[in-house]
């Protein structure tokens, strides 16, 4: 790598389980004062990658090195000792204590056999300013932080490690734009401190701002490595997925005549995160939530889903003025809507429970007679699920949470599309997937739409709003600011609506498509 020594090597590592081939004789090089980006689809090999450096797994054989030396973990505490950290996706933080007590909780200061408290604290505090998060009060409890906050805490408990080695798995994929910004700050800085950095991002353009040199891998194996900003997206995404790919969203059809919206908001406000939000969707549309993160997005999917109380306003179900109690109550049979959240691993799915068990739990209500569960109707549904969706999985009864990141997303989706909503609300449903399953999930939303539903979409990928939806609707400060149709769905538009810019053409709408 440009005649550096490699600070870290692995060796013709393999890892099975069972019949599944994780990584087939791969190999890396991480090199100090580097920035180095693991690019692939889920299922690719990078997460039991990561996890074998991090001493999270066993490789089944392949030899590491450190510094020269040969080494292997035992465990994730034995990876840290060496200096090696990772931050995972899927958080490590125990909700009930204090952002301090977590960033210190594997080796807290002591004094006289005691935590030393004031110590935890400046710790916690140099940690947090090393992150870029010196807002975040360290006696804050974690359970109250917004997931983009404790992201943040979760890197700078990483930093309070001091690691030589610092690996981040979709580390942005819940942050804010800000936090985005302030977290390439942080890892620009550390790289020239000489650490070695293993990034690993679905987000080219931040690979494209961040990255020295990448590595593709594709089925357990790397079949690529390379200078940044040497090969076109379209190359690597090729790489990645093994045949030519072109990143088209599908055709969206003509505008349809005006008919009663299936679903429709008047004046719908709550507590200071909605201000008299006004909407419609109507069936074969998918409508899109644009604007910064933050807006009151995310909260106006769970006030349709029945989740907030307190709600001012009026929600109409066809025309009829609906009042939806509870999310029990949204996917009833009377009003038929499915809310895909937006955090898989705690919101959507029992990560213990089988691949079976999470795809039905949602519709055992319609796969029972007489309390007793029809398994061959169930069998039928669960098939007919996992091949409009594309899941790969080694079998129906092994854990969820052993699937790639992409294949529980579309467990997700499929559990509820087995109740067959006819309203279903996405709540950025494409973050932390790769490319490969992202074009699936957009085919799967048109042919939704095309068959009916109607679809109420939240993304921060401008990009997925422009190429996906028919409609706009740009929310700032907990209002609807601009409806964005057809040819005006643009970056420019959507930027300048998400900052409330009144430039040219940016006339703002109120009552969006009501």
């Amino acid at each position: 790598m440009d005649g550096a020594v490699p600070l870290f090597r692995m060796e013709g590592i393999s890892k099975r389980y069972g019949g599944v081939r994780a990584l087939e004789k791969a190999d890396l090089e991480v090199t100090a004062g580097s920035i180095h980006a693991i690019l692939g689809e889920n299922g690719a090999g990078k997460s039991t990658l990561i996890k074998t450096m991090a001493g999270v797994v066993a490789p089944d054989e392949g030899r590491m090195t450190l510094d020269g030396r040969e080494v292997s973990f035992a465990s994730p505490a034995a990876a840290n000792q060496a200096g090696i950290v990772c931050i995972f996706q899927e958080l490590s933080l125990i909700p009930e204590l204090s952002v301090a007590d977590n960033i210190v909780i594997s080796d807290p200061p002591k004094r006289f056999g005691m935590i030393d408290r004031g110590a935890q604290r400046r710790i916690a505090e140099e940690a947090l300013a090393r992150a870029g998060a010196s807002d975040i009060h360290p006696r804050a409890l974690v359970k109250d932080l917004p997931l983009s906050r404790r992201q943040m805490v979760e890197i700078a408990k990483a930093l309070a490690r001091k690691p030589r080695i610092l690996i981040l798995d979709e580390a942005t994929s819940a942050l804010t734009a800000a936090d985005v910004a302030k977290v390439f700050e942080v890892l620009k800085r550390l790289r020239s401190e000489g650490l070695a950095l293993l990034y690993i991002s679905h987000r080219m353009n931040e690979i494209a701002e961040l990255a020295d040199h990448c590595t593709v891998f594709r089925n357990g194996r790397n079949v690529a490595s390379y200078k940044a900003g040497t090969k076109s997206d379209n190359e690597v995404v090729e790489l990645m997925i093994g045949r030519e790919y072109s990143h088209i969203f599908p055709p969206k059809p003509a505008a349809a005549p005006a008919a009663t919206p299936v679903l429709e908001a008047r004046n719908l406000s709550w507590a200071d995160r909605l201000d008299n939000i006004s909407l419609s969707v109507r069936a074969g549309e998918v409508v899109g939530l644009g604007g910064l993160d933050g807006q009151g997005q995310r909260e106006l999917l769970l006030a349709f889903f029945g989740v907030l109380r307190g709600l001012r306003g009026e929600v109409l179900i066809d025309g009829k003025q609906a009042s939806i109690s509870s999310p029990k109550a949204a996917s009833d049979d009377g009003i038929g809507m499915a809310l895909i959240p937006e955090d898989r691993k705690t919101e959507g799915l029992m990560l213990p429970m089988t691949v079976r068990e999470n795809l039905s739990f949602a519709a055992l209500d319609r796969l029972a007679k007489g309390g007793i569960i029809d398994r061959a109707a169930e069998q039928r549904l669960i098939d007919d699920m996992v091949g409009l969706l594309a899941i790969k999985t080694a079998g129906l009864d092994i854990p969820v949470g052993a699937l790639s990141g992409g294949n529980q997303q579309k467990v997700v989706i499929a559990k509820w599309l087995m109740r067959q909503p006819r309203i279903i609300l996405l709540n950025d449903p494409t973050r932390g997937i790769d490319v490969g399953t992202k074009q699936e999930i957009y085919q799967l939303m048109r042919k939704l739409a095309d068959q009916g539903a109607a679809i109420l979409f939240y993304s921060t990928d401008y990009d997925e709003l422009i190429g996906c939806c028919d409609r706009v609707l740009v929310l700032y400060d907990g209002s609807v600011k601009r409806e964005l149709v057809g040819a005006d769905i643009t970056e420019h538009a959507l930027i300048a609506s998400a900052l409330n810019i009144h430039g040219e053409g940016a006339d703002m709408k109120q009552g969006a498509g009501a």
